[in-house]
């Protein structure tokens, strides 16, 4: 047998160097981090791209985790597991699971995908108010695919790191049960290289060009007012913005406790509209991690070092980002929200926030360390189970 190469990567390779002159080249870039960051996130957006072509048969789906700490995309939730499924329409697939007690677990089926011109279109969405759970936590569904639904998408996100369990969750394309794969074929093979490489210069260019659609059609450090999330459930809503300041400026936001709701949450990203290290850093917060005032009000502080000189619970670390984007969610609500549900946002020098801000406690070292170890233990916890 010839070793020729069957040039089947050469694909790949050529959108591998071009996503890399987009990264590198990104118009925000200002320092030489900012640079490194990209770089780390490329190699994100390769892995999804090799792993959605190649982990997904249409004929034997699997939902698929490509959105996590190693691969941020989308302003990916540091709550939320994600898992795609493709469809093919006119199937009919079994969706089983054991719910597990996070806060709040949702399906969604999408037609299309994002891009950089539009964003895709949802067809179908619910949460887990509609299932038929039985006695120990087990459900089955049932659904065709129909005309143009692409992908299934589930979402289980957690308000309690320390205490909310991951449940399980398998789908099943009725008419290839028991059906063998079919032999590896060079023309199916040369297929997923393409559709990687497609994929991977196409999610850079599309979450280039997602957070101007919604989080910089408004000026920094005013975050919207609670609203329906783009192509999210009816029972979501999300305030969303970004932010803008200096190394010696802090945004303070204050939002009341919602109560009518499972899960609630803020979290800040980068200019990559990604995630930022929220395992070793305090960037993110839910409601059952936040402290919360005696007038029921949670006041988060966004900069770069702690107020006072000491964190604080609600501190949220910009881990030398100046710029970048802002998001509160809510998610199975009870009731509809409106602009006094929502957050109101002040700048003020960084060193004025002890006295400015109500109820302002500094917490210890060792208070803080524990904080950033039970962030650690949960993210992993998460990611073994």
């Amino acid at each position: 047998m010839s070793s020729a190469s069957l040039g089947l990567t050469q694909v790949l390779q050529d959108a591998i160097a071009e996503a890399e002159e987009l990264v590198a080249n990104a118009p925000f870039i200002r320092t030489e981090q900012d640079r490194l960051e990209g770089y780390d996130y490329l190699a994100g957006r390769i892995r999804m791209a090799l792993q959605m072509a190649f982990d997904h048969d249409l004929d034997r789906p699997l939902f698929i985790n490509p959105t996590h700490q190693f691969s941020r995309q989308g302003l990916d939730n540091p709550d939320a597991i994600y898992f795609n499924a493709y469809l093919k329409e006119g199937a009919e697939y079994v969706v089983r699971g054991r719910r597990g007690t996070s806060a709040d677990l949702s399906f969604q089926v999408m037609g299309g995908s994002y891009s950089a011109d539009s964003a895709a279109s949802s067809m179908l969405a619910f949460d887990d108010r509609e299932l038929d759970l039985a006695p120990d936590g087990t459900f089955e569904f049932r659904y065709v695919a129909e005309p143009g639904a692409k992908t299934m998408i589930v979402r289980e996100v957690f308000n309690d790191w320390d205490t909310e369990e991951r449940g399980t969750l398998t789908i099943e394309r009725v008419d290839t049960l028991g059906r063998p794969a079919e032999a590896l074929r060079r023309e199916r093979l040369a297929q997923r290289y393409e559709v990687a490489a497609k994929s991977l210069v196409g999610s850079i260019r599309t979450w280039f060009a997602f957070p101007h659609f919604f989080q910089y059609k408004e000026p920094p450090n005013i975050p919207s007012a609670p609203r329906s999330t783009p192509g999210g459930l009816s029972s979501q809503r999300s305030s969303i913005g970004h932010y803008s300041l200096a190394e010696d400026e802090a945004l303070v936001i204050t939002v009341p406790e919602c109560t009518d709701c499972s899960y609630q949450a803020i979290q800040i990203g980068s200019d990559w509209y990604a995630s930022t290290d929220y395992e070793t850093h305090q960037t993110s917060l839910t409601k059952a991690q936040a402290r919360v005032d005696p007038d029921g009000r949670m006041r988060f502080v966004i900069s770069e070092t702690p107020p006072g000189g000491t964190p604080i619970a609600n501190w949220l670390e910009t881990t030398g980002h100046r710029t970048g984007a802002l998001m509160l969610r809510w998610q199975r609500l009870e009731r509809d929200l409106g602009p006094e549900d929502g957050p109101d946002a002040e700048v003020m020098p960084l060193a004025d926030v002890p006295s400015r801000v109500p109820h302002f406690t500094p917490l210890t070292t060792e208070e803080y360390a524990a904080r950033i170890t039970a962030r650690q233990r949960s993210v992993a916890r998460r990611m073994l189970s």
